[in-house]
């Protein structure tokens, strides 16, 4: 039996359905049942914060998924940490043998916001005795569907990645990259996850221009100016900051670098952008015509 949590986010819904194909047993966590009834599969109500309900989450599982998001501002733990630790020292109590993790790119010790909270998981994953495997995805696809990009009042792209390429991969390519390794026997290995091309801003602003029938454009700013700007819309000035400095850092060629992780481990090539426009073009053509009709600001989370 496989749990997956994060069932419905992005990557956990795209999982669902590769299990559900497969016929593989499984069960979703949730935060309410009313959210388990939209995912149509097995499903039990719990929460990262409420450790009981993970512990009887965890009754009779051997494998999980293991992915939540969310970052907070001001000094400190990240709840990223403090939770998935909870529920590996859970799953260790129930029995589980294995976990694949979503992670995030690079992660690594005194990273700002979810680079050092990704790495402070992972490295109590791989002491826990557990067998594991971590996923570490470049961007994903999906936020500029999701609303999880940065975006201007107007509806453009805002950001300070120059002209920096960034490999973005697709929500179902991790998904399906999840699936094998939870189905299979290939643990104690991290899988840096891309899509198949590193593609600038200017150039993704073109695209979706072309799919949402508005002028969308990629608005360019000196990291400090970034921030300003992101504490004028109400963020605290620390955290802009931060936000600030890691996307000076993927203007810095960060996540510019391709893999074949994808293909390696699924046995196809990992989306292209273009695919990935071309099967959400009706989402997009509908977005595009909500932004021309009204100003939208947006902080950057990723929903996965």
């Amino acid at each position: 039996m496989i749990l997956v949590t994060g069932a419905t986010g992005t990557i956990g819904r795209s999982l669902v359905g590769e299990l559900t194909g497969r016929g593989v047993p499984f069960r979703a966590l949730v935060r309410s049942a009313a959210k388990g009834a939209e995912l149509g599969c097995d499903h039990v109500v719990g929460d990262f914060d409420d450790p009981d309900s993970i512990t009887a989450a965890l009754t009779g599982v051997d494998r999980l998924f293991l992915n939540s998001t969310g970052v907070t501002a001001g000094p400190g733990e990240q709840p990223i940490a403090r939770r998935q630790r909870t529920v590996i020292d859970a799953a260790v109590r129930a029995g589980v043998s294995a976990v694949v993790k979503v992670s995030v790119w690079k992660p690594r010790h005194g990273g700002k916001l979810a680079l050092g909270a990704h790495w402070e998981a992972e490295r109590h994953l791989r002491a826990s005795g557990l067998d594991w495997a971590v996923l570490q995805p470049t961007g994903f696809m999906q936020n500029f569907v999701t609303g999880a990009a940065l975006v201007t009042e107007d509806g453009d792209i805002l950001g300070a990645y120059g002209d920096a390429g960034v490999a973005y991969v697709d929500c179902r390519d991790i998904a399906a990259v999840a699936a094998e390794l939870l189905t299979g026997t290939r643990w104690n290995e991290d899988f840096a996850l891309t899509g198949p091309e590193a593609i600038d801003h200017r150039h993704i602003a073109a695209r979706l221009s072309a799919v949402t029938g508005r002028t969308i454009r990629y608005v360019d700013l000196p990291p400090d100016e970034l921030a300003a700007r992101l504490t004028g819309q109400g963020l605290p000035a620390d955290f802009a900051a931060d936000i600030a400095e890691l996307f000076a850092e993927v203007g810095a060629g960060a996540q510019d670098t391709t893999t074949t992780t994808v293909r390696d481990v699924t046995g196809r090539d990992p989306r292209t952008f273009e695919r990935f426009l071309a099967d959400h073009a009706d989402l997009l053509a509908v977005r595009g015509t909500e932004a021309a009709s009204r100003s939208t600001g947006q902080s950057l989370v990723q929903d996965s």
